[in-house]
């Protein structure tokens, strides 16, 4: 097993229906720990340049329409083989398709409106978090919660001027 991160995107559809806290526990029940997390409401300018890899596909339009239609919880995940973890608890693009127990079975309105987004390999991966994220912010927060699973010992603060 390799530790990785991964973005996920709790999509408008979801954060609507007050489900974010919902699907944050489905992926911390399977082991994987939000380290990185903002909220946000994209343009649908913001939203066609994540997802240009689409843009000849005809679903495109309405895909930037929906993902700009509201707020979207845009957090990094990381854990054993995380990209892969994380795919399997968000379950198939079409909910019809998608196993029991999955977010997108249980959640999902119709395949634009699936409530979850997932990067699909390590390169992608990459990329996405560094569309929503800086270095620092997703560097900090994996130190902090790998010693935090490793149980290092925490700095302790003292008054004394030195």
């Amino acid at each position: 097993m390799s530790l990785e991160k991964t973005l996920s995107i709790i999509k408008p559809d979801a954060v609507k229906r007050d489900l974010t806290g919902k699907i944050i526990a489905m992926f911390e029940e399977k082991g994987l720990r939000v380290v990185a997390q903002k909220k946000i409401w994209l343009s649908k300018e913001q939203a066609g340049s994540f997802y240009d890899i689409h843009r000849d596909r005809p679903f495109f339009g309405e895909l930037c329409e929906f993902m700009s239609s509201g707020p979207i919880v845009a957090q990094v995940l990381q854990g054993d083989n995380a990209i892969e973890l994380n795919r399997e608890i968000m379950g198939a693009t079409n909910p019809e398709q998608a196993e029991a127990g999955t977010i997108r079975k249980e959640f999902a309105l119709s395949m634009t409106e699936n409530s979850a987004h997932g990067s699909d390999s390590p390169e992608t991966a990459k990329q996405e978090i560094r569309f929503f994220f800086s270095g620092l912010e997703v560097d900090f927060a994996a130190v902090f919660f790998s010693s935090a699973i490793l149980n290092f010992p925490k700095f302790e603060r003292t008054n004394k001027i030195r």
